[in-house]
C-alpha cells in the first residue's frame, strides 16, 4: 500500500506497508482515534446494534455491513446507511446507547495487541496524548478506564451526548481547544487513525494522519494519509523514532 508525504513535514514516505521507516520528527502531541485504532470494538459495536434493529422491530442488516459502521457517528449511519429519517434515527440512537449502558461500551471489545505498550512508552517519553473519538465521551472514558488506560491520556475528546459535536473535525477542534488550555504544543500534530473520516478530519486542521492496518478501513482510505502501519513496532517508530 502506498502513501504520500506532506511537503511540510520531514517524514518519509511508506512505499509498503510491510516496511518499517525510520523517523527523525519529533510529535509534540499525537491524537489517536479509539474504535478501530486502540480497541478492537466491532463485535460489540455490531452486537449492539443487531440488538437495536431487533428492539425496533426492523430487519437486522447483515452483519458484514454493520462493520462498516464503526468509527463514523452512529447518528450518520443509521440516516445514511438504514435510511431512517432524522428523528427516527435519533429514536434508534437513544435504544443503541440504552443498550450500551446496559452492557457497557467496553463489553465485546478488546485492545489490539502492542497498542497498551504503546501508549505507556509515548507517555513515559513525555509525549502528550488525546483521544479524538465520535464515540460519545462518556463512553469513550469508560472504555479506557474498563482497560486501564485513561491515566496516560492528557486529553479525552468525544462526541457531545446530544450530537452536536460528532463530526470528526469538531470533535479534533475540540481536543485542540482543551489541549491549547492546557499549555500544550501544537507546532507538530500527527493523528493515528483507521478510517477516512480520520483522514479528513485531521486534513480540516493541517494535521496529519498515520493509518493503521489492523483497523476497520480499506486501502482506499488511507490515499492521503502521511504513512500506512501495519503492526504496533511499526508505529513506535514512526511515533518515537
Amino acid at each position: 500500500m502506498s502513501t504520500q508525504s506532506l511537503d511540510t513535514a520531514p517524514v518519509p514516505e511508506v512505499p509498503e506497508a510491510s516496511e518499517a521507516p525510520a523517523i527523525t520528527r519529533t510529535w509534540s502531541c499525537v491524537l489517536f482515534d479509539l474504535d478501530g485504532t486502540l480497541v478492537d470494538s466491532a463485535p460489540g459495536i455490531v452486537t449492539r446494534i443487531q440488538k437495536t434493529f431487533e428492539r425496533l422491530g426492523r430487519p437486522v442488516p447483515p452483519e458484514e455491513s454493520l462493520v462498516e459502521w464503526v468509527g463514523p457517528p452512529m447518528l450518520h449511519s443509521l440516516e445514511q446507511k438504514a435510511g431512517m429519517t432524522p428523528q427516527e434515527a435519533l429514536d434508534a440512537l437513544g435504544v443503541y446507547r440504552e443498550i450500551s449502558a446496559q452492557d457497557g461500551a467496553w463489553a465485546g471489545a478488546a485492545v489490539f495487541p502492542g497498542v497498551a505498550g504503546l501508549i505507556r512508552q509515548l507517555h513515559a517519553a513525555g509525549i502528550p496524548i488525546a483521544i479524538t473519538s465520535s464515540k460519545p465521551e462518556s463512553q469513550v472514558k469508560d472504555v479506557l478506564t474498563h482497560f486501564d488506560l485513561i491515566e496516560y491520556f492528557t486529553v479525552i475528546a468525544g462526541a457531545s451526548e446530544d450530537e452536536k459535536r460528532s463530526e470528526k473535525a469538531d470533535v479534533i477542534a475540540e481536543g485542540l481547544r482543551r489541549l491549547g488550555d492546557l499549555g500544550v504544543d501544537l507546532s507538530r500534530l500527527v493523528l493515528v487513525g483507521d478510517r477516512a473520516h480520520d483522514v479528513e478530519g485531521a486534513a480540516a486542521h493541517g494535521i496529519p494522519t498515520i493509518m493503521v492496518e489492523w483497523g476497520y478501513g480499506s486501502p482506499a482510505e488511507a490515499t492521503e494519509a502521511v504513512a500506512v502501519v501495519h503492526s504496533t513496532d511499526q508505529l513506535s517508530k514512526l511515533l518515537l523514532g
